[in-house]
C-alpha cells in the first residue's frame, strides 16, 4: 500500500509540472510584439476613422436629399400630395460666369474680371426684364455641383432649390461669405465681395456651385422667380493659389506664372541665372534673341513644351509704351533711329531723317536695322521713352505707324562696314495683331538665313 501511495504521489508532481509547463509566462519579445502590433491597429482606427465617419455623414445625406420621406416627412402618408409650382414668369441669373480657378478667400470675380451681377430675365427668352419689381431681396448661396440630380439646369419649385445648398461642416465657418444678401433694383443686383472659405474636396462630387435665389418670406408676393446656378467648378485651397499661372501673364509677373516653367524648378533655375527673372524680359529675349533663349530652356523642354511657353507669353498685353533707340547713344553710327514697344517688337524706322516702310529697305539696310535692334535690346534698360501711340485708327491704311511714311527709296546708309553683309540674309515679316479689335499694328519679326 505504501508503494502505491508513492506511486499516486510522483504522477500528481508529474502532472503538475505539465499543468506549468502549459501556463508558462510568454517572453518579454513577444509581448513587445504583441504590443507594437496593437498599437498600429489602433492607429489605423484611429486615421480611418475621420474618412469613415465623412463618407457615411455624406451618403446618408445624400440619400435623406432623395428620399420621399424626407422631403415630406411633415406630412401624414394620408396626407394629399402637395400642388405643384406655378411656372416661372421671370428667373435670376448670372450676367457672366465666374473667374477659374477659384480658390479659398479670394476674392470672386466674373470672367471679365468684374464683380458677379444677378441679373432678372424672362423665364421663357432669357431677354432682361422691362416691367420688374421695384426691388428684390436676393440670397447667394453655394450649392452641390451635382445638384440637379437627374441632369436638369433649373429647379422646378423653391423647395428643391433649398434641398441643394450645401451646409459648412462642423466646427467651420459659413462656406460663402462676403455680400451674400443683396438688394436688386431695376433686375440688377451686384456682388461686391465673395469668397469661398472651405475647398471643395470634402464633397463627394469634389464641386461647387453658386447659386442666387428670392429671400423666402422677404415679402415678395408676385410671379414665382426662379433660381440662377452657375456651372460647376472646383474650389482649391488659397496655398495652391501661389503657384497658379495668369491668363494672360502680365509683363511684370515672374516667369515662372508661364506654362510649363515651375516655381523653383529648373527652367526657372536656368532663366534666373541668365537674367530673365519677368515674363517682359523673357518676351524681350523671344523678339530679339529667339535662339539664345531657346538654348537657355535646354534639351528638358520639348518643343511642344516650348510651342506652350511662347504662346502662353505671347498673350500679354505689350501696352502702349514706345521707347527711341537711335544708332551713336552707345558708340554706334548716327542717322538712324528705331522705335520699339516695351518687349522690344518693332514699330517705327527712321533713316537719315527720313521715315522708312521695311519692305522698301534693301538688303544691307535690314542687316543695319537689325544690328540697331541688338543694341537696343542691349541698352533697353535705358532707353527713352518716345511720345507716340502705339494704336492708331485704321483707316486708310493697314499699318497705322507707317501711314506718313515717305513712299521714296530710302537714303543711303553712312560709309561704315556692315557687319552682315554677305553673310546673312535678313526678312522682316509684318504681323496684324490687333486687326480683330477695330485697331492696327504690327510688329517686325527678324528671321535670319545662311545664304549660300
Amino acid at each position: 500500500m505504501a508503494a502505491k501511495r508513492l506511486h499516486d504521489g510522483s504522477e500528481n508532481e508529474e502532472d503538475q509540472r505539465d499543468e506549468k509547463r502549459m501556463h508558462r509566462l510568454p517572453s518579454f519579445s513577444t509581448v513587445i510584439k504583441e504590443a507594437v502590433m496593437m498599437k498600429q491597429v489602433h492607429n489605423v482606427f484611429m486615421l480611418l476613422e475621420p474618412l469613415l465617419r465623412r463618407v457615411v455623414q455624406e451618403e446618408l445625406q445624400a440619400g435623406l436629399v432623395r428620399s420621399p420621406r424626407y422631403i415630406e416627412r411633415s406630412s401624414p402618408e394620408t396626407s394629399p400630395p402637395p400642388p405643384s409650382s406655378p411656372q416661372a414668369t421671370w428667373r435670376l441669373a448670372f450676367l457672366n460666369p465666374p473667374q477659374l480657378p477659384i480658390f479659398t478667400g479670394s476674392k470672386i470675380e466674373d470672367a471679365n474680371g468684374n464683380p458677379l451681377q444677378v441679373i432678372l430675365v424672362d423665364a421663357d427668352t432669357g431677354s432682361p426684364c422691362q416691367n420688374v419689381p421695384q426691388f428684390l431681396r436676393v440670397e447667394v448661396v453655394p450649392l452641390f455641383g451635382d445638384f440637379p440630380h437627374d441632369g436638369r439646369e433649373e429647379c422646378s419649385s423653391a423647395a428643391e432649390f433649398a434641398r441643394g445648398v450645401v451646409k459648412e461642416r462642423a466646427g467651420k465657418r459659413p462656406l460663402l461669405t462676403g455680400e451674400v444678401a443683396l438688394t436688386m433694383r431695376d433686375g440688377r443686383a451686384v456682388v461686391g465681395e465673395l469668397q469661398f472659405t472651405d475647398n471643395s474636396s470634402w464633397l463627394r462630387c469634389r464641386k461647387f456651385r453658386i447659386g442666387a435665389r428670392v429671400v423666402p418670406g422677404s415679402g415678395y408676393e408676385g410671379p414665382r422667380v426662379a433660381e440662377a446656378m452657375t456651372e460647376a467648378f472646383i474650389v482649391r485651397d488659397h496655398r495652391g493659389e501661389l503657384y497658379r499661372k495668369h491668363y494672360p501673364p502680365a509683363l511684370g509677373d515672374d516667369v515662372w506664372r508661364l506654362e510649363k516653367i515651375g516655381k523653383e524648378g529648373a527652367f526657372h533655375k536656368k532663366l534666373t541665372q541668365s537674367g530673365v527673372r519677368t515674363v517682359q524680359e523673357f518676351l524681350q529675349m523671344l523678339v530679339v534673341k529667339p535662339d539664345v533663349l531657346r538654348m537657355i530652356m535646354g534639351d528638358g523642354m520639348t518643343d511642344r513644351m516650348w510651342e506652350a511657353t511662347t504662346k502662353h507669353a505671347r498673350q500679354c498685353e505689350a501696352g502702349d509704351r514706345v521707347y527711341a533707340y537711335t544708332a551713336g547713344q552707345t558708340g554706334g553710327v548716327g542717322g538712324a533711329t528705331v522705335y520699339v514697344n516695351s518687349i522690344c517688337q518693332l514699330v517705327k524706322i527712321e533713316l537719315a531723317g527720313v521715315e522708312c516702310v521695311p519692305q522698301h529697305l534693301n538688303r544691307a539696310q535690314k542687316a543695319y536695322v537689325h544690328q540697331l535692334l541688338l543694341e537696343a535690346f542691349e541698352q533697353r534698360a535705358s532707353l527713352q521713352e518716345a511720345d507716340m501711340l502705339l494704336h492708331a485708327s485704321h483707316s486708310g491704311n493697314d499699318l497705322p505707324l507707317l501711314q506718313n511714311a515717305a513712299p521714296a527709296v530710302p537714303p543711303p546708309l553712312p560709309a561704315t562696314p556692315l557687319w552682315f553683309q554677305g553673310t546673312p540674309d535678313i526678312d522682316f515679316q509684318i504681323i496684324d495683331e490687333l486687326a480683330s479689335q477695330g485697331n492696327f499694328a504690327f510688329k517686325i519679326s527678324v528671321q535670319v538665313r545662311s545664304v549660300t
